[in-house]
């Protein structure tokens, strides 16, 4: 099968990180170093690297065994390809190293188009979901053990699904009936039968197979990480730009930066705004794809990049 991996706010991103005055005051020959913390299909990553001088680095990082072996095909000498998941980028890099930081938190159009990967419920496919498929649980081998509370707790929030209760119970009863899904079909033929209303063209196993991806791959543990980790090693000056294409991930990176751009002093204390202690980021924005990229792209719909600046003179 021949798939095309179409990176969400290509230029967008590029803009927003090359376009940095830390980057832009710096000339060709300085030593930059950006860090792409999913590299997919690599798209994102060799953009930037066209905007970036011979001695420039790029380390970029993916959990997905075939991105790593279509990044390994990659001959620049600047790029270094890491299987491992963003949240570790800080044993990868010194504090306060980095000029640039992006993390696309979507997954990618090969991993729900290659019915192999079991992330999609259109597709006939072994129930894995597993970004790497040399660690964990598959999604089918959870389902087969896990408690029926738990499973509704994944599912309620991690799809932010009001029939959790539901799904959960007709998985569990399949299972006492030795027929647990095994494949992806059966899992959303499964949550079909007890969905019984959904937004206007939304498949009624989308909320489900987003919850498990979620928890399978420890999604949003590893976003909290990957923030904290990349404050610390970007550069004063340096930028992050976060990529995310639902709620739950929106609403952790929205208050992360948040939580960093302001300052904290308890109420009624005779401080002056001069004598305020920094904040360590600096908010510049938040971008949505065009209308345009929409119709070419549906799978951008959802997507909305923050781009925080780090502070100069402060250490996270």
């Amino acid at each position: 099968m021949n798939i095309t991996h179409r990176p969400v706010l290509l230029a967008e991103a590029v803009t927003a990180l090359i376009n940095s005055p830390l980057i832009q005051d710096s000339d060709s020959s300085k030593n930059i170093l950006l860090i792409d913390g999913t590299f997919g299909r690599g798209g994102h990553t060799q953009a930037l690297l066209k905007e970036l001088g011979p001695n420039a680095r790029m380390i970029s990082f993916d959990k997905d065994l075939d991105a790593i072996a279509v990044g390994n095909a990659i001959k620049d000498p600047r790029l270094t390809i890491v299987h491992n998941s963003f949240a570790q980028m800080d044993q990868y890099a010194e504090p306060e190293s980095v000029d640039g930081i992006l993390l696309d938190l979507g997954i990618s159009s090969p991993q729900v188009d290659e019915a192999h990967r079991g992330f999609s419920f259109r597709r006939e496919g072994p129930l894995d979901m597993r970004m790497d498929t040399d660690h964990g649980l598959t999604a089918a081998a959870w389902l087969e053990q896990a408690p029926q509370e738990e499973i509704t707790r994944v599912i309620k929030t991690y799809g932010e699904e009001r029939f959790a209760f539901q799904i959960a119970k007709a998985i569990v009863a399949k299972r006492e009936e030795g027929l647990s899904p095994k494949t992806t079909l059966q899992l959303a033929s499964l949550v079909a039968t007890v969905v019984r209303t959904r937004e206007a063209g939304q498949d009624p196993a989308t909320r489900t197979f987003q919850a498990l991806r979620i928890f399978i791959n420890r999604e949003l543990e590893d976003l909290e990480l990957g923030l904290k980790a990349a404050l610390t090693l970007l550069k004063p000056g340096a930028r992050l730009a976060v990529i995310s294409f639902h709620s739950l991930e929106d609403r952790i990176v929205k208050q992360f930066l948040q939580s960093h751009a302001k300052v904290e002093v308890p109420r009624g204390l005779p401080v002056r705004e001069k004598d305020l202690p920094q904040s360590a980021l600096e908010i510049i924005g938040r971008v949505k794809p065009s209308s345009e990229e929409v119709n070419e792209n549906p799978r951008a719909r959802s997507a909305i990049m923050r781009i925080a600046e780090k502070r100069l003179g402060v250490l996270a």
